[in-house]
């Protein structure tokens, strides 16, 4: 099967620099942000933050997926995660996910893009896969612009 992609793109007022940041260093935090989504992250493996650490998620219904971050780029805003074992190797050869922040003043575009080769051609392409990122962003994007602001003086 030949490699295939998919992007989307999600438009959020909250601080794109507090997203990265969650997604690079505080996955762990995702489960108290939404927990109907994500129940847990655990580090498996290496240092938080850092390229090469594994991190095991426990998502909706009980799947899990264990990833190796790949690739973080500060400039850019982003991070690329490879699934290295768990429910979505039943379905892919490979699947990778990259998380990307673009900064624009008020408002921040963040965009998923998802590599994958199906094990075969009746795998489904991950739209539910897809759908729950973007569910998931929102529900971040929330929980930042409810979330009370630091007292600067």
């Amino acid at each position: 099967m030949a490699l295939s992609k998919m992007i989307k793109q999600i438009e959020i007022k909250s601080d794109g620099d507090v997203f990265h940041e969650l997604i690079r260093h505080k996955p762990h935090n995702i489960s108290s942000i939404s927990p109907d989504k994500i129940q847990g992250c655990d580090l498996h493996e290496g240092e938080w933050g850092t390229v090469g650490f594994v991190i095991v998620w426990k998502y909706t219904h009980e799947c899990v997926a264990k990833d190796i971050i790949e690739a973080i780029d500060e400039e850019k805003k982003s991070v690329t995660l490879n699934v290295i074992e768990g429910d979505l190797k039943e379905l892919y050869k490979t699947f990778l996910s990259t998380v990307h922040v673009d900064k624009h003043g008020v408002n921040n575009l963040v965009t998923w893009t998802f590599e994958y080769e199906k094990l075969n051609e009746d795998v489904p392409d991950p739209d539910t896969l897809m759908d729950f990122s973007v569910n998931l962003t929102k529900d971040i994007e929330t929980h930042h612009l409810q979330a009370p602001k630091a007292d600067v003086h």
